[in-house]
C-alpha cells in the first residue's frame, strides 16, 4: 500500500485520506487473494482508474486477454466494503446504507463507468464486448444485500457478494486468461480520448432531431464554416478557430446543438462544453432524455487540460465569454496548478475549435472569454482565425430597439440611455414594486405563458432548510427565496441548474447564474442596491453586494460585471420585461425612460 499512497500524494499533492487508504488495504487485499486463487496474477490492475474527462474514479480495472478470442480484456471492478444495504422504497437503483445514506446500486454505478469508456476511450470504440463491469461486495451475504438482486444484470453491471466469491472468480476467469496483461493496460492507457462512433449515432438521433433547428444568415454562415473548416482540416491538414460573437439571442446555442446533431450524424468526434453548471446540465438532461449516454457530451471548460491535442474533429465552446484564466480553482491539488490558459487547452483539443460568445456576458472576475482574447491564443499557436458576427436578434421578441435600450441604459454602448417609445415585438414596463412585478407576471403564466423573476445578488443565499427555502429576498414587506442551492429539487424547489427550465422555478427568486444562457417569455428583473444612478451616471456599489467571488476583484471589475449581471437579466424575455429598482433615484430614473403605453402594456 506504500506505493499506492505514493503516487496518489504524487498526483493529487497530499496524502491519501486514511479512510480511503483502510478501504485499499480491506478491499484491494481482498482482490489480490481472489486473482491469485483464480490464476490471474499475471493480469495487469489500474488503482483508482481515472475515467476521461471526467473526475470520477473506477477502483480497479483489471487488464489481460480474453480466454477464447486472445483479444484484450478489462473488467471494470467495484469494491464495496459494504455489509448491510436495501433498495430505497420507490426506486431501483438507489440504495440505503445504515448510517451512511443514499448510494448508487454498484452494478448501476459500475455499468455506467463501463459505458463511459466505451463511448470515449477510442481502444474501446469498436469493441464493447471486451468491457465487463462487476461490484463485488466482499463482506456482504446475498441476505444482507437481498433487495439489491433486483435489479436485472447484464456484462457491463454484474454483482457478486462474498458469499458468491466462487462465482467472482468464475466470472473473472472467463473474462481473463492467466496471460500477462500489460499490452492491454499499454492500449488502454495510451488511447485517444474521443466520443465513439455508437454515441455519436445516439446524439445525432437525440440532438439533430428533437427539434428541427432552422438557421438563418449568420447562423447558416457559421455552420457552414465549421464545416468547411473540418472537411479542410483533413483534406489539406489545416487548422483553423472558428468565433461566433453575438448578443443575446442570436441563435449561439442553436448553431452549437446544430453542429453537434449533424457532426454525429456524419461520424465525426465532436463534444459541446460551457463553463456554466445551469446551462449544461439544461442542456444534459433535454438532449439525453431519452438517451442517457448522450449527456456525456455534454462538458465543461475545465475537463480538457489534459486531452490529447487534435483528438477530436470539433470541440463546440459555447458561452465562451465565460472562459477563464485558467482551469484551475481553489479544489484543484498543486501538483495540477499548470498555470496554462484554458483558451489554450480547449484550442488545442480539436483540429477545428468553436467558439461562441457574448462579451457582454462576463460576470464574473477571472472570465476572460472575448474575441481578442482568443485570436490571441489562437495566433500564439500559429493558427488562423474567422470570425463570423451574428446580427439576428432572437430573443426580446427580436426587438433590436430594446436591445439597444439596455445597452445604452447600463453604459454599455456609447450615447447614453434614452426614452423607450415602444416596439410591437416586445413590450417594456416598470413596476412599482415586487409585489405588483410578481402579480403581473402571475397574470402572464395564468394566461399559459412563462415567466421568472430575477435580481442583483443583493442579499444573503441561505442553503435549504428542512421544508423549504429561507425567504432570503426581503424588500420591505415582500419576502421571496432565491432559487434552491442544491442541484436536485428542495421541498418542490426544482434544483439549481433547473430553475430556469422547470415550472416550479417562478416560485423563487433568480440570480444571474441560473438565469445566464435560457430565455422565457416575460421577465421581471430587481435592480438591487449594488448599481444605482446618481446624477447623470451608474454608481457601482460592492459593498451592497453579496457576490463574494465578484467583490474580490478591482472595483472596474466589479462595474463591468455588475452592469453586464443586469445586461443579461434584462435580456432574458422573449416577449417582454417589467423592471424595479430598489432604490428612489434608481426607480425615478427608470420610470421616466419608460412612459407607460397602455396599448402595449403588460
Amino acid at each position: 500500500m506504500s506505493t499506492l499512497s505514493e503516487q496518489y500524494q504524487h498526483k493529487y499533492g497530499r496524502s491519501a485520506p486514511p479512510a480511503e487508504v483502510r478501504s485499499w488495504e480491506r478491499s484491494l487485499t481482498a482482490l489480490s487473494a481472489d486473482l491469485s486463487e483464480a490464476g490471474l496474477g499475471a493480469v495487469e490492475a489500474l488503482i483508482e482508474f481515472q475515467l476521461p474527462l471526467t473526475s470520477k474514479r473506477a477502483d480497479v480495472v483489471l487488464c489481460g486477454v480474453h480466454p477464447r478470442t486472445n483479444a484484450p480484456s478489462y473488467v471494470v471492478v467495484e469494491l464495496k466494503q459494504w455489509s448491510r444495504a436495501h433498495i430505497l422504497d420507490g426506486t431501483d437503483d438507489v440504495c440505503l446504507l445504515e448510517g451512511m445514506g443514499e448510494r448508487l446500486h454498484p452494478a448501476a454505478q459500475v455499468r455506467h463507468y463501463c459505458h463511459h469508456l466505451i463511448d470515449f476511450v477510442a481502444a474501446l470504440a469498436d469493441a464493447p464486448q471486451s468491457v465487463a463491469g462487476a461490484a463485488y461486495l466482499h463482506n456482504a451475504t446475498d441476505l444482507d444485500v437481498e433487495s439489491l438482486w433486483n435489479l436485472p444484470e447484464d456484462d457491463h453491471g454484474r454483482l457478486f457478494t462474498g458469499q458468491r466469491r466462487g462465482q467472482f472468480l468464475k466470472h473473472l476467469r472467463s473474462r481473463l486468461s492467466p496471460a500477462p496483461g500489460a499490452e492491454a493496460a499499454d492500449a488502454l492507457l495510451g488511447s485517444a480520448v474521443k466520443p465513439s462512433k455508437q454515441l455519436m449515432a445516439l446524439a445525432a438521433d437525440e440532438v439533430q432531431r428533437r427539434d428541427q433547428f432552422i438557421l438563418l444568415d449568420e447562423q447558416q454562415t457559421a455552420y457552414s464554416l465549421v464545416m468547411r473548416a473540418v472537411h479542410e482540416s483533413y483534406r489539406a491538414n489545416t487548422k483553423e478557430v472558428i468565433i461566433v460573437s453575438g448578443g443575446p439571442g442570436s441563435g449561439k446555442s442553436v448553431i452549437a446543438l446544430s453542429l453537434l446533431g449533424e457532426l454525429s450524424r456524419q461520424g465525426r468526434t465532436a463534444l459541446h462544453a460551457t463553463g456554466s453548471s445551469a446551462f449544461t446540465q439544461t442542456l444534459r438532461r433535454v438532449a439525453g432524455a431519452r438517451a442517457p449516454r448522450v449527456k456525456g457530451m455534454f462538458k465543461y471548460f475545465n475537463q480538457f487540460g489534459d486531452a490529447e491535442r487534435n483528438g477530436m474533429d470539433v470541440l463546440i465552446c459555447d458561452e465562451a465569454h465565460r472562459i477563464r484564466e485558467t482551469s484551475a480553482n481553489r479544489y484543484t491539488k498543486a501538483a495540477l496548478r499548470t498555470g496554462r490558459p484554458q483558451v489554450a487547452e480547449l484550442i488545442d483539443a480539436a483540429r477545428v475549435p468553436v467558439f461562441l460568445l457574448d462579451e457582454h456576458q462576463t460576470v464574473r472576475p477571472g472570465e476572460i472569454g472575448s474575441v481578442e482574447e482568443i485570436r490571441d491564443a489562437a495566433r500564439a499557436a500559429g493558427l488562423q482565425t474567422r470570425v463570423v458576427e451574428l446580427d439576428g436578434q432572437f430573443r426580446c421578441g427580436g426587438s433590436r430597439v430594446y436591445e439597444e435600450w439596455v445597452r445604452r441604459l447600463l453604459g454599455l454602448a456609447p450615447g447614453g440611455p434614452f426614452v423607450w417609445e415602444g416596439d410591437d415585438g416586445f413590450t417594456l414596463t416598470t413596476s412599482d414594486g415586487p409585489s405588483a412585478m410578481e402579480l403581473r407576471l402571475r397574470q402572464r403564466l395564468d394566461e399559459g405563458y412563462g415567466a421568472r423573476m430575477a435580481a442583483g445578488y443583493c442579499w444573503p443565499w441561505s442553503d435549504p432548510i428542512p421544508g423549504g427555502l429561507r425567504p432570503d429576498v426581503v424588500i420591505g414587506d415582500w419576502r421571496r427565496p432565491w432559487n434552491n442551492k442544491k442541484a436536485s429539487s428542495h421541498a418542490g424547489a426544482p434544483g439549481t441548474p433547473y430553475w430556469a427550465s422547470d415550472a416550479a422555478g417562478f416560485e423563487q427568486v433568480g440570480c444571474v447564474y441560473t438565469a445566464q444562457g435560457f430565455e422565457y417569455d416575460y421577465a421581471g428583473v430587481i435592480i438591487g442596491p449594488d448599481l444605482v444612478w446618481r446624477g447623470d451616471r451608474w454608481v457601482a456599489r460592492p459593498e451592497h453586494s453579496h457576490d463574494s467571488q465578484v467583490k474580490r476583484g478591482t472595483h472596474e471589475e466589479f462595474d463591468r460585471a455588475v452592469r453586464n449581471t443586469y445586461k443579461v437579466l434584462l435580456t432574458r424575455g422573449m416577449r417582454g420585461t417589467a423592471i424595479y429598482s430598489t432604490d428612489p433615484e434608481t426607480q425615478e430614473l427608470l420610470e421616466q425612460l419608460v412612459p407607460a403605453h397602455p396599448a402595449r402594456a403588460e
